[in-house]
Formats: structure tokens, C-alpha cells, sequence
């Protein structure tokens, strides 16, 4: 058995209600008490000391793999040079040229380099998650969750009609036992299938879906209310409509009011706050006051916030709607990517700049998320890689978090249309190491409904980030002194020691073979490929490790 101690440290592990010195021990992967023996030797010690000791980060919502990734590695081939030193050291290319889509590979060194160990790619389609695995098993040092797109699946819709609930929680277990997927993601429900098939565009939460006769409303509560029942351990991860659009914040607030009673997760709702009106967009604002208000009198409901910071990324969605009206804005180059039965995802260039007065209040909207969320247990750090930025900026977010001096000059430097637009200057609250903790680790971690992550008690997993004290965040969160995964040290002052591929998280459902063989032929009937070309087995996932429904690992 192999043993590793990290000896003295500073503990911030908010999960255990921990804010102390003390040791950690992790024995074959996982973290176990201290032995009863004082004059245990551990095989590795690490003398923290001096140093602040904190769980492997989780990322709740990030796009890492799949059709919608690689269609934007097509599209932006500039973005991939300097990959190879990606393997080398983080400090010497943090600023370089590895773009807003890295490679398979360098995301998993990009995201260690961070100290992040779990990140879960927020929309597969089911025909594209036999690539995305293929993809996981490339990529290193993190272990990798995918949610499965359902909101727009023809059999899904099928079924909503039909108004049985058993067939829908039935659809949606098979299709997320073939896809090998942990959870169920709705995008712009309906809405993208109409704008596929060349519909009147879908706004209002019961405009009906042409060829379906559903609604938006409809499908989602189909969905939330499936997730519910079969006891999946993360609740809908839900996109909902006219992202990105002037005056969505009354949809969205809408859609919050439609799920109540029910767990939902809201995505990037930064992208999903803002005031205003598409006929005038001279009037865009912020709008997170109203909807904040509302998600903290509602415990049912958490967030992730889809940050946006300034400079150059990629806008990738699974939202096709917004990707081509951001196309049309913007004038640059556009791709769309139809993917059978599901996606319709949309793939452009943006950069985000200081002195534009929509991209500010973007900008200062998803501070204020942070800011107005009373619990931190409920709102997860995001940008949406990449949309609103890369993950390599999260410490950048960080340091806005933790210093308000620092918000408020940034916020000094952008158009004084946009400062009165906002309500941040009015906000003086600073997060903690341990809300920083919560919002980047155990949060995202109990969201997501994963027991053994996030937090340092005995029978989590043995991934481990230490830091160096420094007033500097920003340079104190990208930069750890050691990153450990799985008990292996696998980052040791910049340098990569070890690349372990990591573990392939999966919802374990229960699927009737009777159904599975009724949805498979319904799916021969309706699709150009062959039903047994579908489903994926274990065999076909990289490191599985199965997360049973209605518990906990």
C-alpha cells in the first residue's frame, strides 16, 4: 500500500467545517485517518507547512470534448500552436499561445497545472459521446463526467407528448446508459429544433415545437421531474432560452418559477441575466438582483455563473439560435455542427473587450452573481469554458472575488454607460479562502452529487492542491506549490511529475430491456445509422467508474 502525508499545512476543507493546521493522509488513492500509531511513516511526506492545503478543484460546467470542441479545433488551427510545451511547465507558457480550445491532452495538463482535478464536459450529444470518450481517454490528470443533451432528442419529445412520465423517465435512462453519460442537460429545449428545421424562432416558454406539439415548459419539467425519479445524482443542468439575448431575465426568472419543487441546476446564468430588449439594445443592463433574490429563497435551485473576462476565446454552444445571431453580430466566421437527433451547435471567435459597453456589463453581471448568492454552497465557479473565457483564468476570477479594490479598478477603466448599468460598484463583500474553497471545490462537488470529492475527510478521493500564502491571488491560485491526484504528486513547483489518465465518471441507471429494445427500434426507424452502433459498453470508456442512481460512491 502506498502512503502519502501532507504534513502541517493550512486545511481549508469548508465540506468538514475545516479552517486549520493539520495533517493529511492518503493511503492507495484515498484520504483515511491518521494512524493510530504516533510513529507512523508514511512512504512520501510532503512538509506543508507554511502553506494552504485545499481539495482538487471541480469544474461543474466545462466543454472539453465533442463535436462542438473539435469543430472549433477545425476552425481556429492558430490556437494550436505552442501545445507541446503545455507537457513542460505552466509558468512559461500561462500567457502563451495554447488558445481558447486546447488539445485533449493539454487540457488535462492546463487544468492540473491548476490544481483542478475533476471537470465535466456540460453537453454531449448521445450520437457524439462515443468521440468524447474516445477524447477522455486522452485527456490527463482530471477525471471527466459528461452531461447528455436531451432537451432537443426527437424520442425525448416523442415522449413528452405522449404526457406518460414513465416513458419519459424511461427514454431518458436508456439514453444515458448508452451514452455512458452522468447527467442530463437541456438546452434551449425545443428551440433548437425549430430553428433547425427553418421554424419561427422560439421565445416564449409555451410556444409550441412545429412537428412535436410541445412547449419549452413542457419538456423541461418532463426532464427535471425524470432526473428526480430516477434518482440521478445530479439535478437537470438546465440552458433555457434566448441566451445572450437583451431582456432574457424574464424568461429566465420564468423558467425558475416553472421548475420550483424541483432540483435544478441553472448554467452559465450570467449569459442569462441581462435587462433590456432585443429591438434596443442602447437599453442592455443587469438584471441579476430579481433573480438572485429568487434563487436564495429557493434552496432547490444552485448556479454556475459562465464569467466572462476580457480578451480573445471561442463561443461554442449547443444552443444553435445564439450561435448563429452572434455570428450575424459580429461578423465573423461561423460554423454550425448538426448532430442527428439532438444538437445543433454553433461555433464563432469572440473577444470580449474593456471598452465595449455590452461586453463590461457582461463582464460585471457575472460578478454580481457572486456577489448577491448569499450561499456560496450554490453558485460554482465558471466561464463556460470557453465562452466566456478560458479556464485558465480562473485565478484571475479569483482575485476579483477576494479584493474589492481590485473589481473596483477594473470597473473604473470601463464605459461609465456600463457602470451605471450595474449594481457591482455597490458591492463591497470579499470571499474567503474558504468560499473560495466552496465555490471552486466543494460546491460544484456536492451540485454534481459527488460524495467522495471536493473535501479532505477520510474516503474522498486522495486529490490535493497546496498553495503559497500570497497577497497576490491571482498569482497564488495559478501557480500551486503541489498538485496531487490520486495520492500521486503529480505537480511539484511547475514541473509535471506524473500524468495518470484519470477515471471516467458514469451514472449507473437501471434500463428495462424491454424498453431498451422498443427505443432501439424506434431509433433504427427514425435515424440514418444502425441502433447497434448507439450504445457504448464499458469497455469503450477510459478508467470507468460507475456512480450508482439515488446514492452516493
Amino acid at each position: 500500500m502506498s502512503t502519502l502525508l501532507i504534513r502541517g499545512g493550512r486545511i481549508v476543507d469548508p465540506a468538514n467545517d475545516v479552517d486549520s493546521e493539520g495533517d493529511v493522509w492518503i493511503r492507495d488513492g484515498r484520504v483515511v485517518p491518521a494512524p493510530a500509531d504516533p510513529d507512523a511513516r508514511a512512504d512520501r511526506t510532503i512538509d506543508a507547512r507554511g502553506y494552504v492545503v485545499m481539495p482538487g478543484g471541480v469544474d461543474v460546467h466545462s466543454h472539453i470534448a465533442g463535436s462542438k470542441v473539435n469543430a472549433a479545433r477545425i476552425m481556429r488551427p492558430e490556437e494550436r500552436r505552442g501545445d507541446a510545451r503545455a507537457m513542460r511547465r505552466w509558468r512559461d507558457f500561462r500567457s502563451g499561445t495554447i488558445g481558447s480550445v486546447p488539445s485533449s491532452f493539454s487540457t488535462g495538463y492546463l487544468y492540473g497545472g491548476l490544481g483542478y482535478t475533476t471537470a465535466v464536459d456540460a453537453a454531449i450529444p448521445p450520437l457524439g459521446a462515443r468521440a468524447a470518450h474516445a477524447e477522455f481517454g486522452d485527456v490527463p490528470l482530471v477525471d471527466k463526467a459528461m452531461l447528455v443533451l436531451m432537451g432537443n432528442n426527437h424520442l425525448v419529445m416523442e415522449a413528452v407528448k405522449s404526457k406518460d412520465r414513465a416513458a419519459v423517465e424511461r427514454t431518458v435512462a436508456w439514453l444515458l446508459d448508452s451514452a455512458r453519460g452522468f447527467g442530463v442537460k437541456a438546452v434551449n429545449p425545443g428551440g433548437v429544433e425549430q430553428w433547425k428545421q427553418g421554424g419561427a424562432r422560439i421565445a416564449g416558454w409555451d410556444d409550441r415545437v412545429d412537428g412535436f406539439d410541445v412547449s419549452p415548459r413542457e419538456i423541461v419539467v418532463a426532464l427535471a421531474e425524470a432526473v428526480d425519479a430516477l434518482g440521478l445524482p445530479h439535478p437537470l443542468h438546465f440552458h433555457g432560452l434566448n441566451l445572450g439575448i437583451a431582456g432574457n431575465w424574464e424568461a429566465t426568472l420564468e423558467g425558475m418559477k416553472a421548475l420550483q419543487g424541483r432540483r435544478v441546476h441553472m448554467a452559465h446564468i450570467q449569459f442569462h441575466s441581462y435587462g433590456g430588449s432585443p429591438d434596443a439594445p442602447a437599453d442592455f443592463s443587469s438584471q441579476v438582483g430579481p433573480l438572485a433574490e429568487f434563487v436564495n429563497a429557493h434552496a432547490g435551485i444552485s448556479v454556475d455563473v459562465g464569467q466572462v473576462m476580457f480578451g480573445d476565446t471561442t463561443s461554442m454552444t449547443a444552443d444553435g439560435p445564439t450561435g448563429h445571431y452572434l455570428a450575424n453580430l459580429t461578423g465573423r466566421k461561423w460554423y454550425n455542427h448538426d448532430v442527428e437527433q439532438e444538437d445543433g451547435c454553433g461555433v464563432s471567435p469572440i473577444e470580449y473587450q474593456d471598452r465595449n459597453f455590452v461586453h463590461a456589463i457582461q463582464w460585471a453581471v457575472g460578478l454580481e452573481w457572486f456577489l448577491r448568492v448569499d450561499d456560496p454552497w450554490r453558485v460554482a465557479l465558471s466561464t463556460d469554458h470557453p465562452n466566456g473565457a478560458s479556464f485558465r483564468t480562473y485565478p484571475d476570477v479569483i482575485a476579483l472575488l477576494m479584493d474589492r479594490n481590485l473589481r473596483d479598478e477594473t470597473l473604473a477603466r470601463l464605459p461609465e454607460k456600463a457602470r451605471e448599468r450595474t449594481g457591482l460598484k455597490d458591492l463591497a463583500r470579499e470571499y474567503t479562502l474558504s468560499e473560495i474553497a466552496i465555490v471552486t471545490r466543494a460546491g460544484p462537488a456536492r451540485i454534481l452529487g459527488l460524495a467522495h470529492k471536493g473535501h479532505l475527510g477520510p474516503g474522498a478521493d486522495g486529490d490535493v492542491t497546496i498553495y503559497a500564502p500570497d497577497d497576490d491571488r491571482r498569482r497564488m491560485f495559478a501557480l500551486p506549490r503541489w498538485v496531487v491526484k490520486g495520492g500521486e504528486v503529480v505537480v511539484d513547483d511547475g514541473e509535471l511529475r506524473a500524468a495518470p489518465i484519470g477515471r471516467t465518471l458514469f451514472a449507473e441507471v437501471d434500463v428495462d430491456p424491454a424498453a431498451r429494445a422498443a427505443l432501439s427500434a424506434r431509433l433504427g426507424e427514425a435515424a440514418s445509422f444502425h441502433p447497434t452502433n448507439f450504445g457504448l459498453g464499458l469497455e469503450d470508456l477510459s478508467e470507468p467508474l460507475g456512480v450508482r442512481t439515488g446514492a452516493r460512491p
